[in-house]
Parts: structure tokens; C-alpha cells; sequence
């Protein structure tokens, strides 16, 4: 079917947030715009919940300002009584090129930057793109230290592709990428920004010597970055560039999302791994928060960041971020203390939909797939099942999904990796352990998953939308349906 009207307008405002959300710090950023919108409230992380959250509110906290926990809290929740957490987990980061902290570089008359390639990515593909630099900066102000969210839309940078005419026949078929010597971008060119380079050298190092407060240790960390970003920087913040004393940034494609396909049946973008989820999962919270009148459970969204290098990180999914979400809360809610006994009882009463992008079958390379299990684009929202326990998916919690499709109205698809390929993971496992609460893998089914561009289609960004809303409000009717013994 084409894509309808209503697909378009979701697809043009997830394409808006993609292009807005470069870095985990502009993801969690703009999915706290959106929750303010919506009415939550935003609760601070290092306070105790209790006296601050009720029956009927919604709320949020950062954690370090790259992981998420937003919620609402039923209208008809009751404290003493049995209640679960239906909750939605995903990741706001993405494989990319960060800057080193001393990423001065420059080679056969070239300026560079040093970088250090996160997570798996597909490298050739950053080959060639235009870039800019993104991420969180660290400013010294009369009040103390600010962090301060910067994003350079210029491209800056480019990482340049070595030309057919230089490269041996064996070369030119591997196009082995080195990760050290060979992803480092130029920014400019020695001799032409020379006069720039030393004038804004000379304004830090004027700004320095009149700085009373400004250590060595600052100072030398200055001098490990080429003054021209330190004051692209600076101009960009509106702030003197001799404040400016640390920052994680990496680079991204400027190229925005967009529609494609010749009925706009495709969402081409950066970071749909996993940003597609996290977009999709805030829309359905918001709803639910908006709409909800009968539940008594408690609804969450966590997005976390270091999903892509193993997520043993203080925010990452290994963590205690959802554990102590899930303690904390319940235990606010019931006075301040809930009892081993009804802390169990929630815990047996919940669920986690583990979120993260799905293998679609690829045309060009569809024996890559196993045949029985593999997904088309706009098709449907996929379960992920892997026996070895890379997915959570068993029968319960598979059957749970494909109930939710079936109620919604949308189509469930099956992915099983071939026996014969290694199985990527999620955070799904990590949690399931960490909280003993039941939990499947499933996600939407894009192509090019890792590259500096990926594509997936517009009705499945619906589809699993449909589906996180269902699941908000619809999964209790569903659990209590579901036996809980075997029958003899």
C-alpha cells in the first residue's frame, strides 16, 4: 500500500528530530522538549522521589544527560496494591567518530583532526561526507562550571576517499579501512589558515596569562586542539573561547533526514539505530500520558547511552539506571518503603520491551538471511529470537508481541540469524538480568544499519509506534489473560 498521509506527517517529524539529534546529548535534549510539552516534569536524579511523584503524573530525570527515564504514574494507582512497570528500552547513541582529547593533527600540509572511531561502525561509509561537530562542552563562568550544548551545522570536516589512480587492483577490491591512518579528517589546509591559526593562537594565549583562575593543566589541554575549532566553538556558544575547558564532541553528517523512494516510502537518515526507537517510544509515552483515564500501572521509557560499545558504562543498560528506576519509583509511591513480598509481586507483574533497529532483507544480499525469517522493509515491527540468549525473546514473551500487533492492527514479523552468522545483541539481555523482569527483542527493520546513512520505511516508524502505544495501554488486560501455570 502507499504511504498514507498520516505516515508522511510522522515520518517529516521523526526526520526533524533525527537531523536535530546528532549525539546522545542532543537526543536526550530534544526528548526532553518534547516531554515539557506533553506536561512531565522533570525530577532531579540525586533527590528522593518520594513526596515528589503521584498517582497520575508524569515525570522525568537525566542521567548524565545522555540516558533517560521518563513516566507516568496511573490515575487509578494504589499504593499497597500489586502494579507493574510496562516499559520501553532503547539506546540514544550511534556509531560514530569522537574527537580525542588532544586532537591537534596535521600531515603533508593538511590540518586534521584526531578521532577515535565508537561502537561498530561501517567506516567506509564515513568516507566522502560532509561533517560538523556536535556534543557537550564544558565552559568556566563566574558561577562555577557550565556544560552547554554545542552543534557546528557547517561542514568542517571531511574524510576524503584515496583516488582509484593511486591504488593497487588488490586495494581497490578490499578498500581496507584503517582505523588510525586513515579516518582522521582535514579541516583546512596549513598554509591558508596559517595567519588564522596564529591569531587565534595569540587571543588564547593573551586570554590565559590574564586569566588569575586558569591552571596549566587547562592551558596544556588547550594546546592539544587546533585553536580554529576552539574558536569555532567559542563564536558558536557566544562565549570567550579561553573559557571554553574541556568537551565531548564528535562529528556527523550534515546531510538531513529526508524521505525517499519514489512514493516517499523511505526515511534515509544518520542514527535511525537507535534513534527511530527512542523517537517512537517518546511520542507513545507522551500519548499515553495524554490519554490515559483507568490504568494503575506505571508506564516508562528509558533510552540509555554506550549501547554500542557494551553498555558497561555508570549510564549505560548494564548499569543500575533501570533497576533503581524501577526501586526507587515503586518505593515512592508506597510511602517512601514497599515491602520485599509487593516489590516481587510488580516485578512478576511487569514488562520490558527491549528496542532496538531490525535486520531487513536486503535485495542485493538476501542469502544473508535465513528464508523463513526474513523481514522486508514497511512490512512490520520484528521479533528477534536467538536461543543462545542474544535476543530475551521466548514463547511468552514473543506471543505478547504478536498479541499487541494483532490488537493493534499492524503486521508482526520473525527474525532468526542464520546458523551460520554471528548474532549481534542488545540491551535486552543486560536488563532482563539486572531486574528479572520479562522481556522480548523486537525492533522496526531498516537497511544499512551502522552506516553514516541508513534507510528504513515510513509505515514501520507507524507501525512501531502503533505498537508502544498498544503496549502502554493495552499489555495489563492482555498479562491478566495469560495463564502464568502449565496446564497438566
Amino acid at each position: 500500500k502507499l504511504p498514507k498521509a498520516s505516515h508522511i506527517t510522522l515520518a517529516e517529524k521523526a526526520a526533524s528530530f533525527l537531523t536535530q539529534s546528532p549525539d546522545p546529548f542532543h537526543a536526550v535534549h530534544n526528548v526532553v522538549q518534547r516531554l515539557k510539552e506533553s506536561g512531565f516534569e522533570r525530577l532531579a536524579s540525586a533527590a528522593p522521589l518520594t513526596g515528589n511523584i503521584q498517582a497520575g503524573g508524569k515525570y522525568f530525570y537525566t542521567v548524565e544527560h545522555s540516558t533517560l527515564v521518563a513516566f507516568t504514574v496511573g490515575p487509578k494507582f494504589q499504593g499497597g496494591s500489586p502494579f507493574g512497570f510496562h516499559m520501553i528500552g532503547g539506546h540514544t547513541d550511534s556509531p560514530n567518530l569522537k574527537i580525542k582529547p588532544r586532537s591537534k593533527k596535521s600531515g603533508s600540509g593538511c590540518t586534521m583532526l584526531g578521532v577515535e572511531c565508537y561502537g561498530g561502525g561501517l567506516w567506509h561509509t564515513w568516507f566522502d561526507r560532509d561533517l560538523g561537530v556536535s556534543g557537550r562542552v564544558l565552559i568556566r563562568s563566574s558561577d562555577g562550571i557550565q556544560q552547554r550544548l554545542v552543534k557546528l551545522d557547517d561542514p568542517i570536516a571531511r574524510i576524503s576517499t584515496l583516488c582509484i589512480h593511486l591504488q593497487s587492483a588488490d586495494e581497490r577490491k578490499a578498500f581496507a579501512v584503517n582505523k588510525e591512518n586513515h579516518t582522521a579528517p582535514i579541516i583546512a589546509t596549513d598554509k591558508i589558515v596559517s595567519e588564522a591559526n596564529e591569531q587565534a593562537k595569540a587571543a588564547l594565549e593573551e586570554g590565559a596569562e590574564a586569566q588569575v583562575n586558569a591552571s596549566k593543566e587547562e592551558n596544556a589541554w588547550k594546546e592539544g586542539h587546533e585553536p580554529l575549532l576552539l574558536q569555532a566553538i567559542a563564536e558558536e556558544l557566544d562565549v570567550d573561547v579561553n573559557d571554553i575547558i574541556d568537551f565531548e564532541l564528535n562529528l556527523f553528517d550534515t546531510q538531513p533526514a529526508s524521505l525517499g523512494g519514489i512514493t516517499k516510502e523511505f526515511l534515509y537518515s544518520a542514527r535511525l539505530d537507535n534513534l527511530a526507537t527512542v523517537f517512537c517510544a517518546t511520542e507513545a509515552l507522551c500519548h499515553q500520558a495524554t490519554t490515559d483515564s483507568e490504568s494503575a500501572d506505571v508506564s516508562v521509557m528509558v533510552a540509555f547511552d554506550h549501547e554500542e560499545v557494551g553498555s558497561t558504562s555508570a549510564q549505560g543498560a548494564g548499569s543500575p539506571v533501570m533497576q533503581d528506576a524501577v526501586q526507587r519509583i515503586a518505593a515512592a509511591l508506597n510511602g517512601g518503603n514497599i515491602s520485599p513480598d509487593l516489590y516481587t509481586a510488580c516485578i512478576r507483574n511487569s514488562f520490558i520491551l527491549s528496542i532496538d533497529q531490525a535486520h531487513a532483507i536486503h535485495p542485493n544480499y538476501s542469502s544473508k538471511h535465513e528464508a523463513a525469517h526474513a523481514p522486508q522493509l514497511n512490512s512490520g515491527v520484528v521479533i528477534k529470537t536467538n536461543s543462545n540468549q542474544r535476543y530475551t525473546t521466548n514463547g511468552i514473551t514473543g506471543f505478547v508481541v504478536r498479541e499487541l500487533g494483532r490488537i493493534a492492527g499492524i503486521p508482526i514479523q520473525e527474525f532468526v540469524v542464520r546458523n551460520d552468522c554471528p548474532c549481534g545483541s542488545t540491551i535486552g539481555p543486560t536488563i532482563s538480568a539486572l531486574t528479572g523482569i520479562r522481556t522480548v527483542d523486537a525492533g522496526m527493520p531498516q537497511l544499512s544499519m551502522h552506516s553514516c546513512r541508513e534507510v528504513m520505511g515510513v509505515v514501520d516508524l507507524y507501525n512501531g509506534l502503533e505498537l508502544f502505544k498498544t503496549f502502554y495501554s493495552s499489555f495489563r488486560a492482555l498479562d491478566t489473560k495469560l495463564s502464568k501455570e502449565i496446564e497438566p
